[in-house]
């Protein structure tokens, strides 16, 4: 039977209330769910059919004159990815599935940075998944907000596409270095650089009386170095996934280093003499930053970083660049 005639002839005909465009936001790996979902011409047509109207299993299967296990399996695929609202009620012969379209649009998130401009400031936040280079010693690894990526205790782990997706990593020793945009603006002075990221020591399993030396570089210049006191877990922390076992790390502290031209701070404290100036980075079109634990440092007790979708803040790992306009460029906005 057509299609249309098909459709018009079904006698219960259920429009869905709609206020608006119902639009789903993913990234990650949800947008890899539904990516996988929408790769197929009949789960499109699914999806179509369901735009105005509830249908269930039969009146889909003749709809898209196809035999009934295969259109259950589209339904599954569309399901599992979010798509589709499933609700069962009493029928002919047992129970009867509904299906309706859950969204009418799908936006995506691309891995990546994020920039926000401000009056006189630029703000980056850079996934923490989202570095250019690690070196890792065991114990080690990275997590999404769904699942482990590689394998534990393994290395190779950071180098799987799947990486920009992390929400945690930790090793024991080593480096993770991030590449920043310099975005101020051209001809404009840096008066200070601001970082801040959740972090904390790297114990089995977790212990609060766990201290880790963890290092901090900018520009290749050193810092400053901070004591973690430990590794905090045993409660779901605020943004801890729901598949994340309580008896691991959780979560950790929000630090908030500061360069200037009278030197480095951590928390509003000294830190170290390093200064603006030593950074040099007026004319790169990159800040590079590395957080690191020194294999000869006092207190090698590893380090965890956790995205926005992990820990208690969220938040990824956050740059803000302070300018000024230099004197001849303000006064030409003036006039």
């Amino acid at each position: 039977m057509p299609l249309l005639p098909l459709l018009l002839s079904v006698e219960r005909w259920v429009f869905m209330s709609i206020s608006g465009n119902r639009v789903l936001n993913i990234e990650g790996e949800s947008a890899t769910r539904v990516f996988k979902a929408l790769s197929s011409e009949t789960r499109i047509l699914i999806l179509s059919l369901l735009s105005h109207n509830v249908m269930n299993v039969s009146e889909l299967t003749a709809a898209l004159n196809l035999p009934h296990s295969t259109v259950s399996g589209h339904i599954k695929h569309l399901e599992e990815a979010g798509l589709l609202h499933i609700e069962y009620m009493p029928g002919t012969h047992g129970t009867m599935k509904l299906i309706s379209k859950r969204y009418d649009s799908v936006m995506v998130d691309l891995p990546g940075v994020a920039v926000e401009a401000d009056s006189n400031q630029v703000e980056i936040n850079m996934p923490i998944g989202n570095y250019r280079h690690i070196d890792a010693v065991p114990t080690c690894g990275l997590a999404s907000d769904t699942k482990y990526i590689g394998m534990l205790d393994d290395p190779r782990s950071f180098f799987e596409p799947e990486h920009v997706f992390a929400q945690i990593l930790w090793f024991k020793v080593g480096t993770v270095e991030y590449a920043f945009p310099n975005n101020v603006p051209y001809g404009c002075l840096l008066t200070e650089l601001e970082l801040s990221v959740e972090l904390c020591s790297e114990a089995p399993q977790y212990d609060p009386d766990w201290p880790s030396d963890i290092t901090v570089w900018i520009n290749e210049v050193e810092i400053g170095t901070w004591t973690s006191p430990g590794d905090f877990g045993g409660v779901a922390a605020r943004l801890t996934p729901a598949w994340w076992s309580t008896d691991q790390t959780t979560h950790g502290v929000l630090k908030v280093w500061r360069v200037s031209h009278e030197g480095s701070f951590l928390d509003g404290g000294t830190l170290s003499r390093c200064q603006l100036g030593d950074l040099e980075i007026a004319g790169k079109t990159h800040i590079a930053v590395r957080f690191g634990v020194k294999p000869e440092a006092r207190n090698v007790g590893g380090i965890n970083l956790f995205g926005k979708k992990f820990g208690n803040y969220p938040q990824d790992l956050r740059m803000r660049l302070s300018y000024v306009f230099p004197p001849q460029e303000r006064t030409s906005q003036l006039r």
